[in-house]
């Protein structure tokens, strides 16, 4: 596609120069001045006027100036004149002329000449570019300008001009009365004009790659032409052309017209300019990743913030900018300030929604960076992290920047590149934080500092791969330090070797750092807990000299022991069925009391979290989680750091929070074929989740995503193999969900673990069993009873209903009634209610079977309700049929409208409507956003609306409620 194309929105300026020739053919001779920015037209106009001209029998003459003859005397009056000027090249006629003297004369000359041509007939005199003729030819232009106004001449010249960063000479016109030349401005494209030019070259281009071009054009006609030239060399075929995107870097562009525009604008824009441009590009690209890297991870979320240009409002932000780029580029700040203003004007740089200067498009971006090598642009970003620094910007902008620049060797770049690691944790992002940690390796520091940074490196690295950060933990047990932080290393390096399937190397090292430690009880206790934590991945696995000994009289063997192993042993006694949930806690809340190690406060407060979940203190347990892990750093590899990412999803199962659960991240993602830890908790109550809300097809889609008889025989493992149990039943598979709830006690019998308080699965084989017609084998197999026994010493309202519940449906008859009933008694005041719904369906069940209709639908109408406002949508169904059977209407549960809504989307959806953000209703909850946005998205499905602002009028009026409003 050749550059040179018919004129777009420059007929007024066509229309002009008409005008003025047919005035100058009358004997009134003008000069016009066309003035505009590099790549506006003004060589295409000029042209276009010199045949318009041509076209009305004037004569014209052509002259360019070039920097080439800027040095030399009468360059353009030359190619004016050809070799009718030849005595331009003769000296001065005496030896005594001076120079000044010789030049007038030759001026004179020239005019002469001038008006010998304009006799002969009207004459159109070109001149492009003059603001880069000689000086002579100038002078010469600027007095013609004064006389010309007898002769029929029309003299039309044109002139760059830009706002750059170096203030330009004076005009032609300067010093010229406004009488005597005509200046017309060349304006930027408009939107419309530049979107033809875009369809003219691809007819069937889509609205938005139209749209996409138009915003790299950036309004300048040179520009857009350069693109459309190089993208109908880089599209292979006519409907590639139409729907692809715009290459993201220049490098994909060929032959290069594109950055080759921009690369002439900036060298004829001056050094200082050029700078500027390209540290303006330096800053938004520093950010630009930022966003990209939010978005990754949440394409429907809010993205960064944008605060990462320090300032209270638009103007103090801009102002901030400037100076920022001001000083990276050693440039004057106010003429900065005034080169952004002036190209935002035209079209090249934008004015976004917060205030700031940014490029029209990221490839022009990239284009005006192209001029610069990889050295350059790192040294670039370094300055663009210390500026931003100095202004106050967030942790996360400056780190961005320290990620592309080069080394600061300056302590404060590791601390930024810490905080920021560690808020890039917070928000789901490890791939951000391991690049900034990688990024802080490349800085001096003291062997301990590095330690830290290898271990936090090689910890987020063994998440995404089981053994992927051995060697960072490797390296940092062999660096110089402490003793505490040899053990954190240890402790990260044992845990690493664990997950990756090589428990006895990690145990084997553990006992070598215990010698390594010998005579110092606390680091020994410490590994040696370690060390029992780490064989619970291998039922099998010998123990000995590490198994915390079952709770015996006061004073007797758990005073030998410090307060982590007491809490292993509370939690065995706890899972072996011989102590009560009031005397687990009791246990723990002693153990908690008082100061602890801070190397032990993870093992303490885990396991503390967890039996205080396992007992229904869920509000005590997710306060023990968020203790425990802060001495984690967030992302500190440990053997209970697990334990305590699977708490705060097992909590929001146990209250029955599905969207909760379903918003975790990761949980709905199968790691298929996966040799690494194999599922997760999220995994398994998402399992439940999809089962209980009624998505089965993608409960069976997450659980054919992992090959169980490959993954770890480990606590995680067996409760997913419950959870698919779950789904089979739910499936109407009884019998091989029979197999999957008997294989999964068989494998926690064999840690000794009794009592089954997250993973039911004695309930689970009874019901199949009753499912297959089976009732007396539930019996039979002492499953009910068993499960009721057990329930009775841990003694907690979920686990004996939960029993009681089963143990009414396995036995029947009157006694089993009065078993269910008690259940629902036991279970109205458990936290949740999920339990409860399933109760008063077995309850219902029974009354039906004894023709007590009126009061079976009672209760089967309560657990509809229930199961309504938890969004168990697997229940509700279960007893809808119940009713039906019952004799009652099929109830019309509402599907869509404010009815639809559950308590949580409710409410949730009423704060957004009042105007506050999703981080703000997060807070305000104590939620996490994710959960904020799952609740969000389904409200608006129900209420049949697409954005946040339609709220307000799609939710009724709320109910007034002092008490709600004060809480």
């Amino acid at each position: 596609m050749p550059l040179a194309e018919p004129l777009s929105e420059r007929g007024d300026a066509l229309r002009l120069l008409a005008a003025q020739g047919e005035r100058a053919r009358a004997g009134a001779g003008r000069l016009v001045l066309l003035r505009g920015a590099t790549g506006t037209g003004r060589t295409a106009l000029l042209g276009a006027a010199a045949e318009q001209a041509a076209g009305q029998g004037m004569r014209v003459l052509r002259g360019r100036g070039t920097p080439e003859d800027g040095g030399a005397d009468w360059g353009v009056a030359r190619q004016l004149f050809g070799a009718d000027a030849d005595f331009l090249h003769e000296p001065p006629a005496s030896a005594g002329t001076s120079p000044a003297e010789h030049r007038r004369t030759q001026g004179a000359l020239l005019w002469r000449l001038l008006e010998t041509y304009a006799r002969r007939g009207p004459l159109f005199v070109a001149v492009d570019d003059v603001h880069a003729a000689d000086a002579a030819s100038r002078r010469w232009l600027t007095e013609a300008a004064r006389l010309v106004d007898g002769l029929p001449v029309l003299l039309v010249v044109t002139e760059r001009s830009q706002y750059d960063i170096d203030p330009a000479g004076h005009g032609l016109a300067h010093g010229l009365s406004p009488a005597l030349v005509h200046t017309h401005t060349l304006a930027p494209l408009s939107a419309g004009a530049a979107a033809d030019l875009v369809r003219a070259a691809f007819p069937d281009a889509e609205p938005g790659r139209v749209a996409d071009c138009v915003r790299a054009g950036a309004g300048n006609p040179l520009l857009l032409r350069a693109l459309l030239h190089d993208l109908s060399s880089w599209t292979e075929s006519a409907a590639e052309g139409t729907s692809a995107a715009l290459p993201e870097t220049c490098a994909a562009l060929y032959p290069g017209a594109y950055p080759d525009v921009v690369s002439w604008w900036l060298a004829g824009a001056g050094g200082s300019t050029a700078r500027a441009a390209r540290c303006l590009a330096v800053l938004e690209s520093g950010e630009a990743d930022r966003a990209a890297a939010a978005r990754t991870l949440e394409p429907a979320g809010d993205g960064i913030g944008r605060d990462w240009c320090p300032g209270y409002c638009p103007d103090e932000r801009r102002d901030t900018q400037a100076r920022i780029v001001a000083r990276m580029a050693q440039a004057d700040p106010d003429r900065v300030t005034g080169w952004l203003t002036a190209m935002t004007r035209l079209g090249l740089l934008r004015r976004d929604t917060d205030g700031l200067h940014r490029y029209a498009h990221p490839l022009l971006r990239d284009a005006v960076l192209s001029g610069w090598t990889s050295g350059r642009r790192r040294e670039a970003h370094r300055a663009a992290a210390e500026e931003l620094m100095r202004e106050g910007a967030p942790v996360g902008a400056v780190a961005w920047h320290l990620y592309h620049g080069a080394a600061v060797a300056e302590p404060w770049a590791v601390d930024v590149l810490l905080d920021a690691a560690a808020e890039e944790v917070r928000a789901g992002r490890p791939r951000c934080a391991v690049a900034f940690l990688r990024r802080a390796l490349d800085e001096p520091m003291e062997p301990v500092r590095r330690a830290t940074v290898l271990i936090q490196l090689g910890s987020l690295e063994c998440a995404a791969h089981p053994s992927g950060g051995l060697p960072r933990l490797a390296q940092a047990v062999r660096l110089p330090g402490g003793s505490r932080d040899r053990l954190r290393a240890t402790v990260a390096l044992a845990t690493a070797l664990a997950r990756s399937g090589d428990v006895a190397a990690a145990r084997r090292m553990l006992r070598e750092e215990e010698q390594r430690f010998a005579g110092r009880p606390g680091p020994v206790r410490t590994l040696r807990a370690v060390t029992v934590l780490l064989s619970d991945a291998t039922p099998h696995a010998s123990r000995a000299g590490h198994e915390p000994p079952p709770p015996g009289p006061e004073g007797d063997g758990p005073d030998l022991l410090d307060a982590a192993h007491r809490m292993l042993a509370v939690r065995q006694g706890a899972t072996a069925g011989r102590i009560s949930s009031r005397e687990a806690m009791e246990g723990i809340r002693a153990l908690t009391e008082g100061p602890a190690d801070p190397v032990a406060v993870p093992f303490l407060y885990g396991m503390a979290a967890l039996v205080a979940h396992w007992a229904d203190e869920l509000d005590e347990a997710e306060r023990l989680v968020r203790r425990a892990l802060d001495p984690l750093a967030s992302f500190l590899l440990h053997p209970m750091h697990h334990i305590l990412t699977d708490m705060r999803v097992d909590v929001a199962a146990a209250r029955a929070d599905w969207d909760a659960v379903l918003a975790e991240p990761h949980a709905r993602t199968a790691r298929i074929r996966s040799s690494g830890p194999g599922p997760t908790s999220a995994h398994t109550q998402a399992v439940i989740a999809l089962v209980e809300t009624g998505r089965r097809e993608e409960a069976a889609r997450l659980v054919d995503g992992f090959d169980l008889p490959t993954a770890p025989d480990s606590w995680r493992t067996h409760r997913f193999l419950y959870a698919r149990a779950v789904l089979r039943a739910a499936s109407g598979q009884p019998e091989p969900a029979l197999e999957d709830f008997l294989e999964c006690g068989r494998r926690q019998a064999s840690r000794g673990a009794h009592l089954s308080v997250v993973s039911p699965w004695r309930v689970g084989a009874a019901e199949c069993l009753l499912a297959l017609g089976r009732p007396h084998e539930a019996l039979a197999l002492a499953l009910a009873e068993e499960e009721a026994r057990l329930a009775e010493v841990w003694g907690t309202a979920r686990v004996r209903g939960r029993a009681l519940r089963m143990l009414g449906e396995a036995t029947g008859g009157r006694r089993g009634l009065r078993f269910t009933a008690r259940a629902v008694g036991l279970l109205r005041a458990a936290p949740g209610g999920a339990e409860l719904t399933a109760a008063l369906i077995a309850h219902g069940r029974l009354l039906l079977a004894f023709r007590e209709r009126s009061q079976a639908r009672e209760v089967l109408h309560e657990a509809v309700e229930h199961a309504e406002r938890l969004g168990a949508v697997r229940l509700r169904r279960v007893a809808e049929d119940l009713l039906h059977e019952g004799g009652a209407r099929r109830p019309g549960a509402p599907r869509t409208g404010p009815e639809a809504l559950t308590d949580s989307e409710r409410r949730i959806a009423g704060l957004a409507a009042e105007g506050r953000t999703n981080a703000e209703i997060a807070d305000a909850l104590h939620l996490a956003r994710r959960t904020v946005e799952t609740h969000l998205t389904a409200a608006y499905r129900k209420l049949g609306i697409a954005r946040r602002t339609e709220l307000p009028s799609a939710l009724p009026p709320a109910p007034y409620n002092p008490a709600a409003r004060a809480g």
